[in-house]
């Protein structure tokens, strides 16, 4: 895993995306940074495009509409694996994933399971020991973990954060997941990966994290947004409990989008 990717999606966050670079740079001077900027109206998209003219470790990828989160990861992933990048990681921009933990995430990866099988994704995870979050409030902790809880419970999922958006893939674990198969756009998508990644084999492991609030810019988060999320969520596991396995295309296009999960 020589060429690691750090994929971090934007959508008007001018205000928090040059920090965010400039520390998963200094953290890990190896990896590159793509910046996926969803045609960011307050000018992301130009500063994202001046921090690649300055440093040749980031990346752009520039999408012409606002179109989910899931859209933007899926097609970061698509470019990634054409390019041999490994592995790749997700990393949201506006500072709630910390960069200095990244490297914990990586060295899990390159090491093995309880069982001794060899890792293909690892999850930054709030909820187990050692994780922690900071300057939420009490309203939101507590839906953060019942919808993971839910999720996890409907699902079979096998991880304590089924809604976690820190999370470090091998390449060829992204190919075996089918890419193709996802097709969550908006909050769902965490969720619906993790779940094609159950499906698919994949050796899951969480690491803790703190997941630190933002400061500046807004939360695209809203209760519709959840909302919508567990109803796709209901739907699914009514799927999984009959036998009918993971979502086919007809089942979920989605465009609900976030920036940070719940």
């Amino acid at each position: 895993m020589s060429r690691p990717l750090v994929v971090i999606p934007t959508y008007n966050e001018r205000e928090n995306l040059a920090a965010i670079v400039a520390r998963v740079r200094a953290v890990v001077p190896v990896a590159r940074v793509l910046v996926v900027d969803d045609g960011s109206p307050d000018g992301t998209g130009a500063l994202a495009d001046e921090l690649a003219a300055a440093d040749a470790a980031v990346l752009t990828l520039h999408r012409a509409a606002k179109e989910g989160l899931g859209a933007a990861y899926l097609a970061a992933f698509e470019w990634a694996l054409e390019r041999g990048f490994d592995p790749i990681v997700q990393l949201d921009a506006d500072g709630s994933h910390l960069p200095e933990q990244l490297p914990s995430l990586l060295e899990a990866l390159e090491g093995t399971d309880a069982a001794g099988e060899p890792v293909d994704l690892v999850i930054g995870s709030r909820w187990v020991a050692g994780g922690a979050i900071e300057n939420w409030p009490r309203h939101r902790e507590w839906l953060s973990r019942a919808g993971s809880a839910y999720a996890r419970w409907l699902l079979r999922l096998p991880t304590r954060d089924a809604t976690a958006g820190y999370r470090a893939f091998r390449a060829e674990a992204l190919r075996r997941i089918r890419l193709e198969d996802v097709h969550t756009r908006g909050y769902g998508f965490q969720v619906d990966m993790l779940w094609h990644a159950r499906e698919a084999g994949l050796t899951i492991v969480e690491v803790p994290v703190t997941f630190v609030e933002r400061v500046r810019g807004r939360s695209k988060m809203s209760a519709g947004i959840v909302i919508e999320a567990m109803l796709r969520v209901t739907g699914w596991g009514i799927r999984s409990w009959f036998g009918h396995g993971v979502p086919r295309p007809a089942d979920d296009h989605g465009s609900a989008s976030k920036r940070s999960h719940a």
